[in-house]
């Protein structure tokens, strides 16, 4: 138990590390080219709002580039669209530079689909560390594939009230087979409600979708409590079924990184299924860092004071409330 403590506080303290108004807020920026004729192409560029305030990322084509028409914006609840239409020139953007101004300075991505004349298509991920990209020849959808997977593996990672919740849950574990069957649980809730809401079975407005996500966080907290002082509840007697219910809730919030981009529809089939399989691997390779985290505190004896056996709890508490607090007051309008 006592090394439990210890890898809850230090998990914690590395996610205090983050700003509590980023948790959830690493959504890719979307640009999509569509080559419509020899050097012509329809543009579409999504940038993430949040509170009102969008993504301070821009779009910056190459020299030369000309609109064949205005560009269009259309304002939607979490982003904002541009379309417009391009001529290149008979090179078209082959081998041409396109930027991101901007980027550098954020913690998310730009997501880029191209699809040519010919019907090929390539995907690529624009990352801070290098904010622009050169169009090259199509790699196959085993290329997209890869690129899914790594936009999962990050949307978990970054997800830092995600894996608040897992470690609040993993606080609630008492036997390896427990262990498995919440985080099968989880897993299950959440890959439903992702293949759900992806394929626009049904859409849940993400603010409110936040805020409930921060109260699934918030909910652990005093079972925690009540499991270190040595109570008990259905809660703690059965973290599967809780897993179960707020996966539900959970495989939402991790399909905004998957929607909101707007993909073809031809396309959701395989960036839902390495989005998802990315998801799972990110989330299983923090559940065997807090395993293999905890096992190396026990062989070790590591002994914390009394004084913060319910540390965690407190903490996970704390965000919880802060982030509902926060997320509701979003929701109703605030600033």
């Amino acid at each position: 138990m006592k090394s439990w403590r210890a890898i809850a506080l230090l998990l914690l303290a590395s996610l205090l590390v983050w700003p509590a108004a980023r948790a959830h807020e690493a959504r890719p920026a979307y640009l999509e080219l569509k080559e419509r004729a020899p050097g012509q192409y329809d543009v579409l560029w999504r940038t993430p709002v949040l509170a009102g305030m969008r993504l301070p990322v821009a779009l910056k084509l190459p020299d030369g580039v000309k609109n064949l028409a205005e560009p269009t914006l259309q304002e939607l609840t979490d982003s904002l669209l541009e379309r417009r239409t391009i001529d290149a020139g008979p090179q078209g953007l082959a081998g041409r530079r396109i930027e991101f101004p901007g980027l550098q300075l954020t913690i998310t991505d730009v997501l880029v689909r191209v699809q040519r004349q010919d019907a090929s298509t390539s995907t690529e991920i624009v990352r801070p560390a290098q904010p622009w990209f050169e169009l090259a020849p199509p790699r196959g959808r085993l290329a997209a594939a890869g690129v899914f997977l790594a936009q999962g593996i990050e949307h978990i990672l970054l997800g830092v009230d995600h894996l608040l919740f897992v470690l609040g849950l993993l606080a609630l574990v008492r036997s390896p087979w427990m262990l498995v069957k919440t985080i099968t649980a989880f897993t299950v809730a959440h890959s439903l409600t992702l293949a759900i809401a992806t394929f626009g079975i049904v859409n849940v407005p993400a603010a409110p979708l936040n805020a409930a996500i921060a109260l699934s966080i918030l909910f652990l907290a005093p079972e925690i409590v009540r499991a270190r002082r040595g109570g008990t509840s259905f809660t703690i007697r059965h973290p599967w079924v809780v897993a179960f219910a707020f996966g539900l809730l959970h495989g939402f919030g991790f399909a905004s990184g998957l929607a909101a981009l707007g993909l073809p529809r031809a396309e959701i089939p395989l960036a839902l299924l390495m989005f998802n399989l990315g998801v799972e691997i990110g989330q299983l390779a923090f559940v065997a860092l807090v395993v293999l985290m905890a096992r190396a505190f026990a062989v070790l004896r590591v002994r914390w004071p009394d004084t913060l056996a319910l540390a965690p709890a407190y903490v996970v508490g704390s965000l919880g409330a802060f982030w509902t607090i926060q997320r509701v007051v979003m929701m109703l309008g605030g600033r």
